[in-house]
């Protein structure tokens, strides 16, 4: 971290108050200019103090100035005695997501939530849960897997290549896709993602880069995968713009890796710090959007959400190539991630973790489990559920009750019950941990129109 003899009491000399400027003061310049000289670091010190509103949008100072410029004490929220409006869809939910979802509404900030069919208690905001609040993003609201993906390739390849050449798509499967935390491809693309000057004006982004750029294209470990299958376009719609049949399909789910999950830690920790809450909500400590931190960790988030986007581009990019045929559509969507949108005339951040957006025409992709059927949706924009539907069956046994619940062997008779191959896996992920997907899809007829299906036959996991 470099040498920079920096201490509170230098800082307090230049003429900061004795308050938190002076930590906040040092923890920014230790951590950005580590390696500068001490006279040069002091200057820019003074400078931030004399001028502190010329500073407050600078994504490296505006920090200090915010906390200059403000002599506000961090004092513990309380909750409101009454929850925001909300409303629940399905029945087979757990009393514990409930809760999860009760405490949240009763934030200050919060204006609107609801609850998906999916939904299954998670860390915070429970995972199928959605949550309106005013000018603020809660990091644990959004999770810690940022801007985690479905995208679907529907290529021009018969569908009869699956069996035909089942060989061939394994091998593909086995070469081209990468899992877990130790693999990683051993050569990359340029992408222009890593052009992008965001990683050089957020410290904790400058050191995340070269993991970034290590775990391009790879995927997660739990119940993250890539998969070839059966799509089956059951309603044509102009924005697919393929006629009903069936097609081979490639499916893939996963996030932005280390970098997410990194930003998650560091950005949930520091919002505990500037939010203190009852302990009970204490995961739901938000960043006011109006501070340097709030907008901090947004330009961070919607980084993470574009670098897993580029990952599933660059893993379908290798599947193609490795199997051929043209890509006919695709269609994505993403969840574990905060919007600015506009409901009731009013201008809100929309939390969606574990949950798809679906506004009015907006096309996404729902799945089931390794060998149920997943579904093509498109968004009816129903005000009730913000806008939203599942993302995908939702976990009817936690990963612990599968290690004691099912083996091996209950997996490969589902599987070959279903015709499925598959590839790494293990019971944490069985097909008979999730609830069923067509109970699921049925309790949200008034948040989406299915399309079509998709029905996976190889299938590669995290070992």
């Amino acid at each position: 971290m470099g040498n920079l003899k920096l201490k509170g009491k230098d800082i307090l000399k230049l003429g900061y108050p004795n308050n938190q400027s002076v930590n906040v003061a040092l923890e920014v310049m230790k951590r950005n200019f580590a390696t500068k000289n001490i006279h040069y670091v002091k200057s820019l010190l003074k400078e931030i103090l004399i001028h502190p509103e010329q500073f407050e949008k600078d994504l490296t100072f505006g920090q200090i100035a915010e906390t200059l410029l403000s002599s506000k004490k961090t004092e513990k929220r309380m909750l409101n005695s009454q929850r925001a409006d909300f409303q629940i869809f399905g029945n087979n939910i757990s009393e514990e997501a409930k809760n999860q979802l009760y405490t949240a509404l009763k934030l200050p900030v919060s204006v609107q939530g609801a609850l998906m069919p999916d939904a299954h208690s998670g860390y915070g905001l429970p995972i199928g849960g959605v949550l309106a609040v005013e000018n603020a993003v809660i990091p644990y609201g959004v999770g810690m897997d940022i801007g985690c993906r479905m995208s679907l390739s529907i290529l021009d390849t018969p569908v009869s290549y699956l069996n035909g050449a089942r060989d061939k798509y394994e091998k593909a499967l086995a070469e081209h896709t990468k899992f877990g935390m130790y693999e990683t491809h051993k050569s990359h693309i340029d992408h222009e993602i890593f052009d992008r000057d965001t990683f050089d004006l957020i410290p904790i982004l400058r050191r995340l880069k070269g993991k970034a750029i290590k775990q391009m294209g790879s995927s997660g470990g739990g119940n993250h995968f890539v998969e070839f299958g059966e799509v089956e376009i059951t309603e044509e719609d102009e924005q697919i713009g393929l006629p009903k049949g069936k097609y081979l399909g490639i499916l893939s789910h996963s996030g932005s890796r280390g970098l997410g999950a990194e930003i998650a830690q560091y950005y949930s920790r520091v919002a505990v710090e500037q939010c203190p809450l009852p302990k009970e909500a204490q995961q739901f400590a938000w960043l006011d959007l109006s501070t340097h931190l709030g907008l901090e960790y947004w330009t961070a988030m919607n980084l993470a959400g574009d670098y897993a986007s580029a990952c599933h581009d660059d893993i379908h990019r290798r599947l193609v190539k490795a199997v051929g045929g043209r890509v006919k559509a695709r269609i994505e969507n993403h969840h574990n991630f905060a919007w600015k949108e506009t409901h009731n005339g009013k201008e809100v951040i929309v939390h969606r973790k574990g949950a798809t957006p679906a506004n009015e025409n907006e096309l996404g992709m729902i799945p089931g489990s390794m060998t149920a059927k997943g579904f093509i949706v498109r968004g009816k924009g129903n005000p009730d559920s913000l806008n939203s539907a599942s993302h995908g069956a939702g976990r009817a046994h936690s990963r612990g009750e599968c290690r004691s619940l099912f083996t091996q062997n209950d997996i490969k008779k589902e599987l070959k019950l279903k015709d499925v191959t598959l590839m790494g896996g293990n019971t944490e992920e069985a097909p008979m941990a999730y609830k069923d997907i067509y109970e699921v899809m049925n309790a949200q007829n008034e948040l989406v129109d299915i399309l079509g299906t998709f029905q996976p036959r190889i299938v590669r996991m995290d070992r």
